[in-house]
């Protein structure tokens, strides 16, 4: 059983990425713990000690921030890493318009990235969802995943 948190920066003001969020969000909480947590936005220390105080909350987490210069994986490669995890929570972190605090990134047991390619908090939120998915999806034997 997995047990996911996405920790986003802002809310989703986009309507069209809001609802495939909510989407992706209904189907990851069918088969496994998963929660969104939308914190304020404000400026990138605000935030940073905004999205610390809710790490704190969750003890035990493989901390994933995401962050342009983190590492991209495959989706077939994120899937294996986080059923590797054996049930450990993970959390995801998402900053917002600025990115994250240098405080939230040393916090992180992993800097994250989607792409190689800058995408806006929303876009990023959005793809991280469908990511999450497909990796649970893979680690079913369902499919979703065509490769």
């Amino acid at each position: 059983m997995y047990r996911y948190t996405i920790i986003a920066i802002g809310r989703m003001k986009n309507q069209s990425l809001s609802e495939l969020c909510d989407d992706f969000s209904k189907r990851l909480k069918r088969s496994g713990n998963f929660e969104l947590l939308e914190l304020k936005d404000g400026d990138i220390e605000s935030e940073g000690d905004r999205i610390l105080e809710a790490l704190g909350k969750r003890k035990g987490a493989r901390v994933y921030a995401m962050a342009e210069e983190g590492k991209t994986r495959t989706s077939a490669g994120l899937a294996k890493e986080l059923y590797a995890l054996q049930g450990q929570p993970a959390v995801f972190i998402i900053g917002g318009a600025y990115g994250l605090s240098p405080a939230v990134k040393a916090k992180a047991d992993v800097l994250f990235a989607l792409s190689p390619l800058t995408f806006t908090h929303e876009i990023a939120r959005m793809l991280l969802c469908e990511q999450l998915y497909r990796a649970v999806s893979i680690n079913a034997g369902s499919k979703y995943h065509h490769a």
